[in-house]
């Protein structure tokens, strides 16, 4: 902190005062460093020069803690975000702890989460205890202090169902990933657009601002949509990985892929269940009971995967036209640079 804190004393010493991209330079080196209480002692600092933090000051905090595999503390510093910086909005703390990804450990009788009894893991928690009414499901609680969802299954039902149990739970985790990702996508398309717009009526430092801002975060976006695309990809082109998923197979805790089980749960899924048509449900009732075969899995992955993949081209044609636009801007701010040269006899033809 005080080879920051001199460094803005010499900026101040020749008239230069140091801006938010200044201050977040010196936060993200900091925070990418290990050295957090250093990041957040310049956060202070920035506010108290009247300086206002914006969304890329605390998503480089908040990521590095992430990347570091220090999500408790990511936790405990957005929690008290409020106490550091009174201006940021409830929306603004949802919007972190959103980035603080939810951890999950699918095994072929129950479900492991960092923190279920957390506000923003509850909805997934109770998702999960409504997809999977064959369980007894409860949380309970490990020697470690970290507890997990499970329970033992009902013995009426676990013929039918065990074998699809990490499947449900999949899907849970799928479905939660592409609704996230797809609002992200669709709040930042309706930013962008009116953004554009503005810019190109009124040209300002403010409206360029925001645009930059804008256009960073759909970079970011686009980034994590890719990367879940390209893993789901992986998966669909190589069947041994498909197989390795089957982990009811692997442990034998019961028959391998129940054609009724497999049937029901297609039918029940509401993804799959809209997209499934009745004669493909019923094909599932003749599955042969081959250890290695994978349809059941490959039609959930294809199915999350078309939804990712039309998030992925939204923020592809978004991008796109942000281009062209800035492209169209360079023009203009070319034409009234030399339109001015023109007039004040700077250049000549």
């Amino acid at each position: 902190m005080k080879d920051a804190l001199r460094i803005f004393s010499e900026m101040k010493d020749s008239a230069l005062l140091p801006d938010v991209v200044t201050f977040n330079t010196f936060i993200a080196t900091y925070a990418a460093d290990s050295m957090f209480a250093e990041a957040i002692d310049v956060v202070r600092y920035m506010i108290k020069q009247g300086c206002k933090p914006d969304q890329n000051t605390y998503n480089s905090i908040v990521d590095w803690y992430c990347k570091l595999k220090r999500r408790d503390e990511a936790n405990s510093f957005v929690k008290s975000l409020r106490d550091l910086d009174p201006h940021v909005s409830k929306e603004e703390e949802s919007r972190l702890l959103e980035r603080i990804h939810i951890k999950a450990i699918i095994t072929a009788q129950e479900v492991l989460l960092r923190d279920p009894t957390d506000e923003n893991v509850i909805p997934i928690v109770e998702e999960l205890q409504r997809r999977l009414p064959q369980l007894s499901v409860g949380l309970q609680q490990q020697e470690d202090g970290k507890e997990y969802l499970g329970g033992q299954h009902d013995t009426e039902t676990a013929a039918e169902d065990e074998s699809l149990f990490e499947f449900r739970a999949l899907e849970v985790a799928l479905e939660a990933i592409g609704s996230f990702l797809a609002a992200r996508a669709t709040e930042l398309e309706m930013a962008a657009y009116p953004a554009l717009d503005e810019l190109t009526s009124k040209i300002s430092s403010r409206n360029l601002d925001r645009v930059r801002k804008l256009k960073s975060a759909m970079t970011r976006l686009t980034a994590r949509v890719q990367k879940v695309r390209d893993e789901l990809e992986q998966l669909l082109d190589d069947d041994d990985d498909m197989a390795d998923l089957y982990l009811s197979r692997k442990t034998g805790s019961s028959s391998p892929a129940s054609g009724t089980g497999a049937a029901n749960w297609f039918a029940a899924s509401p993804t799959l269940g809209s997209r499934t048509s009745r004669a493909s449900r019923a094909s599932l009732a003749t599955v042969c009971l081959d250890e290695n075969d994978v349809e059941e899995l490959e039609m959930l992955l294809e199915a999350y995967f078309s939804e990712i993949d039309h998030t992925l081209n939204k923020l592809t044609t978004c991008s796109y036209v942000e281009q062209i636009n800035h492209r169209a801007f360079s023009a203009l701010m070319f034409v009234m640079i030399t339109a001015y040269a023109c007039k004040k006899g700077l250049v000549g033809f």
